[in-house]
């Protein structure tokens, strides 16, 4: 099985991670992948927030009840839409979604934790990382992503469904 299918295939979600801090190199290259992305025009509205001060890490469950595990992982990175680049409205929620998955897989590829927490669209949860990380009023904050060394070990889950494929009419269930 080539790398990339089998890292889409073992990805978990991981809320347990090491000390261990995530080198400079690897953050970066996890944002290259990011980068790497399709977007809609080819407009790449996103940018990130690297998060690795400890401080900002432990108040962001203030303001996303879901991120306790934030006070473990040594770092994080915020996924943003830039509202001014947008060449097609709305797509910028896909564009940085699309971003986010990259960055997923490659800190799979890589050996790397993450976790996807969901922002946008839930207001109180943009409006408390706008605030606390100092974004202008344009840039919107869409996923969070924890990450480090994974101190829980997740084997891969088998999602695929194929009662959920349908070939070419709904009412035709494609034999798999």
């Amino acid at each position: 099985m080539d790398t990339i299918l089998k890292s889409i295939l073992a990805r978990r979600s991981i809320r347990r991670y090491t000390g261990e801090p995530v080198a400079t190199g690897d953050i970066k290259e996890l944002l290259e992948a990011a980068m790497s992305a399709p977007s809609a025009g080819n407009e790449q509205p996103w940018h990130f927030v690297v998060i690795t001060d400890r401080r900002i890490l432990d108040e962001i469950p203030k303001v996303h009840p879901y991120s306790q595990m934030l006070k473990e992982a040594p770092a994080a990175i915020l996924v943003c839409g830039d509202l001014q680049r947008q060449k097609h409205k709305g797509y910028w929620v896909q564009d940085c979604a699309a971003a986010t998955e990259n960055i997923l897989l490659a800190a799979q590829a890589k050996g790397l934790g993450t976790v996807w927490l969901g922002v946008y669209p839930r207001e109180e949860r943009v409006a408390g990382l706008q605030k606390l990380l100092g974004l202008p009023e344009h840039i919107i904050p869409l996923s969070l992503i924890a990450v480090g060394h994974p101190a829980e070990n997740k084997p891969p889950a088998n999602r695929f469904d194929p009662s959920r494929v349908h070939l070419d009419r709904w009412n035709n269930p494609m034999q798999l």
